[in-house]
């Protein structure tokens, strides 16, 4: 693990609603990050699949993950998403965001979120104001 992938495990888990639905930030090999989540009863609704606030959930934190690869805190400004397929119990559900437009202010990212096949379920697009860095110096060994 990097020590910038170190860094942002780290802040999300202060992030109390991501250890409430049991969400794991993974590193990636590409220096990068990962939102993991296996669907529990909890996660779903009255149809017995998971509910899409928690789709959007692991989504937003995604890209917002993608942004603090970047050094930058980011709060959403807006966030869309198109629902695929619905997620059956059991599944484990892996997030990843990507950076389209990285402006001083703003951010425009993405996220896919798929299972283990490759399945995508849903896919987000969101616009996100960039509070300030994640840390001070951005030392070009992290990232």
């Amino acid at each position: 693990m990097t020590e910038w992938q170190r860094h942002i495990v780290e802040f999300y888990h202060k992030n109390p609603f991501l250890e409430y639905l049991h969400a794991q930030v993974i590193p990636d090999g590409d220096g990068q990050v990962r939102l993991e989540l296996t669907a529990e009863e909890e996660h779903t609704n009255l149809y017995g699949i998971v509910h899409g606030g928690v789709l959007m959930t692991l989504a937003d934190t995604a890209m917002g993950a993608a942004a603090l690869a970047r050094n930058k805190r980011v709060v959403t400004l807006s966030l869309s998403m198109d629902f695929m397929h619905s997620v059956p119990l059991t599944t484990r559900i892996l997030a990843t965001g990507r950076v389209l437009h990285d402006g001083r202010h703003t951010m425009a990212l993405e996220s896919e979120l798929k299972d283990d096949a490759g399945k995508i379920f849903a896919k987000a697009h969101g616009t996100f104001y960039v509070l300030g860095p994640l840390v001070d110096d951005d030392p070009d060994s992290c990232v």
